[in-house]
């Protein structure tokens, strides 16, 4: 009687996946990192919440109201004289221009009313408030 040996399987290639997953991670953290998921730099301000909140994509002129009552086109600090004169005439160079007020949820409403009264006597046929959906 012959015994033969029972052969074996062989093992196929085997590719080390570990280094590849940190490869992976490590290039997730990196994009995650180096992302901006800031959609616009300026002064900080919390803005009401609307429910009906809908995104614009018009070419827009942002004035921005501060905690403080201030008032800001970018982030240079305006009087109401200012933004009057600057709003004139950059809408005497593109009349579709949309001017977007974002005013802070603490302020009184006289100082945002008067900001509009300001930003329509320089001829704004476009005004929009800047709302924020409200959280879940």
């Amino acid at each position: 009687m012959l015994v033969h040996r029972r052969k074996r399987p062989r093992y196929g290639v085997q590719t080390p996946l570990t280094s590849l997953i940190d490869i992976v991670f490590l290039l997730l953290i990196y994009f995650l990192l180096t992302t901006n998921f800031l959609t616009e730099e300026g002064i900080r301000v919390q803005l009401p919440q609307a429910v009906s909140t809908v995104q614009q994509e018009d070419q827009e002129l942002i004035v921005t109201l501060s905690p403080e009552g201030d008032v800001y086109l970018g982030a240079k600090a305006l009087s109401l004289e200012d933004l009057l004169v600057i709003v004139h005439q950059r809408l005497e160079a593109d009349p579709q221009t949309a001017v977007v007020l974002k005013a802070d949820r603490s302020l009184v409403l006289d100082r945002v009313v008067q900001v509009m009264d300001t930003i329509k006597a320089a001829g704004a046929a476009r005004l929009r408030l800047a709302t924020e959906r409200p959280s879940p």
